[in-house]
């Protein structure tokens, strides 16, 4: 079923009805981001909206992304909320008498894991204690704009919404594009920005596979038969997943769907890629969990894997109807996926078992059939904003003098395109395997400027765009995780706050009193312990 028409079993929901609102503070969208901008504005005193257009709140964090990213970064420099919200899960599970393999006191590079229903008991109680009303099920139709300035927002039910000062915490720029702000979307050329690892890549080893059916015709799952100029951009986005909650607990476990329909024909290319390769590895991701549990997730070193590479091209773009038979497409093709491999005898046997062990969970997403609701939008649209992240800000000018955040992961994205050439090779293209610092699991840290996250000053003065922010493809390969989502999200919610109580533009708040905010609010600005050369790998 799809997840725009499941109730919301929390006290977070909120009736589908035609209403006036109004706040100091509109969040638009409940993601990590929009939680901990939500939460931060509120407690600076401002009264606060969170809105979101589905009924699921909290984004990929209490949608099945259950291994913190983070693991690739120095968490040190990662406060605030980040850290809290990480805090009280550790406590959730020390207060049930369960002993986690880590510690969020210390700030190496374990993995930190979760489990869905836990990180949605936190998100829901830092809402509920920051006091605020969270509305669900308000898709945005339309924003009133007026001199530059957001009035209002208007949502499909009929609803109004004013404030002072509007964030956009959405992974598509939904509200960003609505009040008229100029973005873009897909990936520049390497000459554009002068970066070098913008235009096409190809770091994977080609397959040794023909991707033409007998006419000649590319197979199901092939993207492109042409490599076009290797320094050119295009509108290509990072593949999209769901990350799956898996259990191999019978007590636990809930069989796979099976999928509406199964086509075998969709899955030669995976087929030959199998038959081409006896020992190639298992197409998932899986990462161990408490409870016994698995995230599931696409693999960026994988060939073929959870993702519908080019599947999530539209995404943006596409109406609330649209975004629905595109969710719908992703999970047919993960349950079909699912079935070839796990009855495919061109697929190992061993991985068929491994596989077909895990089931959904039955203590996981129960009003959803236990499958995840939340779609996993690596890259959406990005602002044309104030200052525009490039390569350079993440690998050697990281330091900035309007610092509202310090990230660190990787560059990283996951595959854009799969070409045939010819019948002789298949290559998936569009991956930057992490580019981290030699010798550690980490990329080098950096300062997010504030500028990143505001609207060009002509444009619009009272929105800040946390998720959707200005970078170039390759920068936000870097950006687009939750643990940098959450930071960079908290540090606008401050800053929203501060704006709309002291009516200032947003592009002309006074650095210097934001930052004493987002500093009592125990955000890490300086990374003067992790400035200098680093060398890359």
């Amino acid at each position: 079923m799809l997840r725009w028409i499941l109730p919301l079993v929390a006290l977070l929901a909120s009736p589908v009805r035609a209403e006036e609102y109004s706040a100091d503070v509109v969040v638009y969208g409940s993601t990590p981001a929009g939680v901990c901008a939500a939460v931060g504005a509120a407690r600076e005193g401002a009264s606060v909206l969170l809105v979101e257009p589905t009924d699921h709140v909290g984004g990929v964090n209490s949608g099945g992304l259950s291994f913190s990213d983070s693991n690739q970064t120095v968490r040190a420099a990662l406060g605030g909320l980040f850290a809290e919200f990480h805090e009280r899960m550790e406590a959730d599970y020390t207060a049930r008498g369960v002993k986690l393999p880590y510690s969020t006191a210390v700030k190496d590079h374990a993995k930190w894991t979760y489990e869905p229903h836990v990180a949605m008991r936190v998100t829901q109680a830092l809402l509920a204690e920051a006091k605020m009303q969270v509305l669900t099920r308000k898709y945005l139709s339309g924003a009133k704009v007026e001199a530059g300035r957001i009035v209002s927002i208007s949502t499909k039910d009929g609803s109004t919404i004013t404030g002072k000062t509007f964030v956009d915490a959405t992974y598509e720029g939904d509200l960003m594009a609505a009040a008229g702000v100029n973005w873009t979307i897909g990936r520049e050329g390497r000459g554009e920005y002068d970066e070098s690892l913008a235009g096409r890549q190809y770091p994977k080893k080609p397959m040794a596979i023909s991707g033409l059916d007998d006419a000649g015709k590319p197979l199901p799952l092939i993207t492109d038969v042409e490599n076009g100029p290797d320094d050119s951009g295009d509108k290509n986005v990072m593949v999209y997943s769901f990350r799956l909650c898996l259990t191999d607990q019978p007590e636990n476990r809930v069989p796979f769907p099976k999928p509406a329909h199964y086509d075998p024909a969709r899955f030669e290319a995976v087929r030959r890629f199998y038959l081409s390769d006896p020992k190639a590895p298992l197409a998932w991701d899986l990462y161990p969990l408490p409870g016994a549990k698995f995230d599931a997730n696409n693999g960026i070193g994988k060939q073929f894997s959870m993702g519908i590479v080019g599947g999530g091209n539209r995404w943006c773009e596409a109406d609330e109807m649209g975004r629905k038979a595109i969710w719908e497409a992703h999970k047919q093709y993960t349950l079909e996926l699912y079935h070839f491999l796990t009855t495919d005898s061109a697929v190992p046997q061993p991985l068929r078992e491994q596989l077909a062990k895990l089931g959904l969970c039955k203590d996981e997403f129960a009003p959803y059939g236990h499958w995840s609701p939340q779609l996993y939008v690596r890259e959406g649209r990005r602002m044309l904003g104030a200052y525009m992240l490039t390569q350079k800000d993440i690998l050697t000018e990281r330091t900035k003098p309007d610092s509202i955040a310090v990230c660190s992961f990787p560059i990283d994205s996951h595959d854009c395109r799969r070409v045939a050439r010819g019948t002789t090779s298949v290559v998936n293209e569009g991956t930057i395997f992490p580019k981290r610092i030699r010798g550690t699991r980490q990329g080098p840290a950096y300062q997010v400027p504030y500028r990143a996250i505001t609207p060009k000053l002509g444009e619009c003065v009272n929105l800040l765009v946390p998720t959707a922010l200005a970078a170039t493809h390759v920068a936000y390969s870097s950006v687009r995780v939750e643990p940098s989502w959450m930071t960079i999200g908290h540090s606008a919610g401050i800053a929203a706050a501060l704006a709309a109580r002291t009516g200032a533009k947003v592009q002309e708040l006074p650095y210097a009193a934001l930052s004493e905010r987002l500093v009592a609010q125990k955000q890490v600005l300086d990374h003067s312990t992790t400035v200098g050369k680093v060398e890359v790998e």
